[in-house]
């Protein structure tokens, strides 16, 4: 059993190390360029939309954009206006990673490590360099999903774990769950991840796996809330809306909670389960999106009659 988990460990500490690391070198490579494209195309709230999908797809990491956003917001770079529809595109953005979590790519993960060594080996310049770090910590990113997932195989013979997962059979306990977890370890995709695993491997329903998802994306939230310490005012209500958005969003999900796992089941007949996860992650997000995105300007008055620009004398 210690075997187990220290798997588990070991496989959830390479896919948090080479998702941090995967961001930072993505930043690093992109330079300006990230910072250029949010400012250049984020006139109207829909252009601001896609830029946080585009920009937390490539990052895969919507903690990252968020906070970037907040820092551009800090330097009166961007207005709340603009945040508002990068932090909506970014919860959207961060549902490609679940994606590719889904189709397996574990097994390859040898592939990449090997690539990018090879690239890092023989790079003269610092793009090449970079293109060969990003490779490798993606097969840093998928082999620690493959540890995982083969840690947790013999956990099926294990019954204190199969009573411990019925727990989030109760959308309310499994979105607990999900929120304590990401809360922790500080990263919904990887929260989400576990979920896709587990659900793969038998050891969660489908149920399961859509009530810990929930549960990842308000747990989420923590650390951008933590960038606005200290900022404007601007910065502080872009954070406030990111975890009102996420509520807000969690609440509707867990009210229709069965409607819409019928709902994913529906649209995701035929495929498999982890698959089917990863779906509900994606249109969970969308349908969010799709609801809030013309509350905007509501959300912006009601945030700057709370946190005015400046004290009233």
């Amino acid at each position: 059993m210690t075997e187990i988990f220290l798997s588990i460990i070991a496989g959830l500490v390479l896919f948090l190390f080479a998702v941090t690391n995967l961001s930072e070198t993505l930043k690093s490579a992109l330079g300006e360029n990230a910072n250029s494209w949010i400012k250049k195309y984020t006139s109207n709230s829909f252009s601001s939309l896609l830029v946080g999908i585009v920009v937390t797809a490539l990052l895969d990491s919507s903690s990252a954009v968020i906070i970037i956003t907040i820092v551009l917001v800090n330097s009166k770079i961007l207005t709340f206006r603009q945040a508002m529809g990068i932090v909506l595109g970014a919860n959207i953005g961060t549902t490609v990673s679940s994606q590719i979590i889904a189709m397996d790519v574990g097994k390859y993960s040898p592939i990449f490590l090997l690539i990018g060594f090879i690239l890092l080996f023989v790079a003269k310049t610092e793009k090449l360099s970079n293109i060969g770090k990003t490779i490798l910590f993606f097969g840093v990113l998928f082999f620690g999903l493959f540890t995982m997932e083969n840690a947790v195989e013999p956990l099926k013979d294990e019954a204190f774990f199969s009573e411990w997962m019925k727990k989030t059979e109760n959308p309310f306990l499994g979105a607990m769950i999900g929120a304590v977890v990401t809360l922790v370890i500080q990263s919904s995709s990887a929260t989400v991840g576990m979920a896709i695993i587990l659900s793969k491997k038998g050891l969660i329903s489908l149920t399961g796996g859509i009530a810990v998802m929930l549960g990842a994306e308000l747990g989420t939230c923590s650390d951008t809330l933590l960038a606005t310490i200290k900022g404007s005012r601007q910065a502080l209500k872009t954070g406030l809306f990111h975890i009102t958005f996420n509520l807000l969003s969690i609440i509707l999900g867990l009210v229709l909670f069965y409607p819409f796992v019928e709902l994913v089941k529906t649209i995701s007949s035929g495929v498999s389960i982890e698959r089917t996860v990863a779906n509900a992650h994606m249109f969970f997000n969308i349908f969010g999106v799709l609801i809030f995105i013309w509350t905007i300007p509501f959300f912006e008055r009601i945030l700057n009659k709370i946190l005015p620009d400046k004290l009233p004398t």
